[in-house]
C-alpha cells in the first residue's frame, strides 16, 4: 500500500508544539500533527466539584470541541446540547489525563483542559489527549512555582495514537483520508512503560484477526513512544 502523503506504514506525521500559544491560560499548547492542530488550554481553579468537597482530593476533566471550519464543511457550535461524539471524546481525554495522575497530591483544586480542534484531519482525540497531557503538565508546574505540593502529581507520561487497517495493510496516525477508508479503525492511549490507558477498537463493516490486533498494537506501542519522546525533550522532568 502506499500511502498518500508518502509516509512509511509505521511513521508518524510531522509534530510541531507551540507554547503560550493563548497568553491568559495557565498552560495553553498548540500541538501539530500533520494538519490536524488542536489548541489545549489548561485552567486552574482553587475549587472541586461538590462532590469532592473535603475529600482532600483534585480533580482533573477535559472538554473537547470541534471549531467551525475545522473541517471540510462548517461544523455547527455546540451550544444547547454536546453531540455524543463530543461526549465520548472528551470522556476519553478526561479518563486519560486522571489515569496518570495522583489527584490527591493535586490538593483541593481542579484543572480544566480545554481541546478545541482548529483544523481536523484525522486523529483529533489522540492528538487532544498528546497536546492535553502537555498543558497539564505545564499547569502543575505553574502550581509548583507558586506553592508546594503534597506529592507527585503525575505518575507517568502520557501519550495516545491511531492505528488501523487500510487495503489489509496495519498503518500508523491515519489521516482523514485513510480513515475514511480504513477497515479497522482504533485509538490508543498509553503511559511511557508500556501500559494502555485505553484502547477503542473499531471493525468498519469488517473483522480482524488476533494476528492483525497484534500487529496494530506493536504500531501503537511505536508511535506513542515517540511521541512521548517529543514531549519529553520539550517538557523535561515530571512535576
Amino acid at each position: 500500500m502506499k500511502r498518500n502523503d508518502g509516509r512509511a506504514l509505521d511513521e508518524l506525521r510531522k509534530v510541531n508544539i507551540i507554547e503560550n500559544f493563548v497568553s491568559c491560560a495557565e498552560a495553553s499548547i498548540l500541538i501539530e500533527i500533520g494538519k490536524t492542530r488542536v489548541l489545549c488550554n489548561a485552567s486552574v481553579e482553587e475549587k472541586v466539584p461538590k462532590w469532592l468537597r473535603d475529600k482532600k482530593s483534585g480533580w482533573i476533566t477535559a472538554e473537547y470541541n470541534l471549531l467551525p471550519r475545522s473541517t471540510s464543511t462548517r461544523v455547527k457550535r455546540e451550544r444547547n446540547h454536546l453531540s455524543g461524539r463530543t461526549q465520548e471524546i472528551q470522556r476519553l481525554i478526561g479518563r486519560s489525563l486522571r489515569g496518570v495522575c495522583n489527584l490527591k497530591s493535586l490538593g483541593e483544586r481542579t484543572i480544566v483542559v480545554d481541546c478545541d480542534v482548529l483544523e481536523a484531519d484525522g486523529g483529533t482525540r489522540t492528538a487532544s489527549v498528546v497536546g492535553g497531557f502537555m498543558a497539564l503538565v505545564k499547569a502543575i508546574q505553574h502550581i509548583a512555582s507558586q506553592q508546594t505540593l503534597s506529592g507527585q502529581v503525575i505518575k507517568h507520561w502520557l501519550s495516545a495514537t491511531s492505528v488501523g487497517i487500510v487495503e489489509r495493510t496495519p498503518i500508523l496516525d491515519l489521516c482523514y483520508v485513510e480513515d475514511l477508508a480504513a477497515e479497522v479503525d482504533m485509538n490508543v492511549v498509553m503511559t511511557h512503560n508500556g501500559k494502555y490507558v485505553e484502547i477503542q477498537g473499531t471493525g468498519e463493516e469488517a473483522t480482524y484477526s488476533r494476528a492483525e490486533l497484534d500487529q496494530l498494537l506493536y504500531l501503537a506501542e511505536k508511535g506513542c513512544k515517540e511521541l512521548i519522546t517529543v514531549q519529553k525533550q520539550f517538557l523535561g522532568d515530571l512535576p
